[in-house]
Parts: C-alpha cells; sequence; structure tokens
C-alpha cells in the first residue's frame, strides 16, 4: 500500500479520539509498511495542526517516521513518510 489518509474534521475537539487515531495511524503504517500517510487537519484556525505537529515531534514518535512534508498548495494537510 502506498498511501492512507487520516481525517480529522470529525475529532477535533476528542483528545483521547484524537491521539488514538494519530498513535494507530502510525502504527498501522510501520505494520503495514504504508510508504505515506496523508493528514488532515484542515484549515481553520491551525490549532489541530500545531497538535498534530506536536504528537508527531515527541521522539517516541519521531523514531518511526521518516519525514513530514507540510503541503505548500494546501496548509491544512501534511504527509508523513516512511521508510520501509
Amino acid at each position: 500500500m502506498k498511501k492512507k489518509t487520516y481525517d480529522l474534521h470529525d475529532i477535533y475537539n476528542q483528545s483521547k479520539k484524537l491521539e488514538d487515531t494519530l498513535n494507530e495511524a502510525i502504527k498501522e503504517a510501520v505494520e503495514k509498511k504504508i510508504k505515506t500517510i496523508e493528514i488532515i487537519p484542515g484549515k481553520g484556525s491551525g490549532q489541530l495542526k500545531k497538535r498534530v505537529l506536536r504528537f508527531l515531534n515527541q521522539s517516541h514518535i519521531k523514531t518511526q517516521y521518516h519525514r513530514i512534508d507540510k503541503d505548500s498548495k494546501n496548509f491544512g494537510r501534511l504527509f508523513v513518510h516512511f521508510r520501509h
């Protein structure tokens, strides 16, 4: 599988579910050798995107992926790339 998408619009105000979804996304990408996951926090005020980036920058999470790209044409979208 090359890419999987996670849209966070529906759970933006549910902290526990948001963290669980992000943990599951990382875990699934590693287990199934998905090369890229697309995370859509949306454009809004940018607070959800900041929360997602803080989550991804935790040391135990950061070791599991290769890099993060912010979409230059759509700032409401992030790409997390993995090396397998």
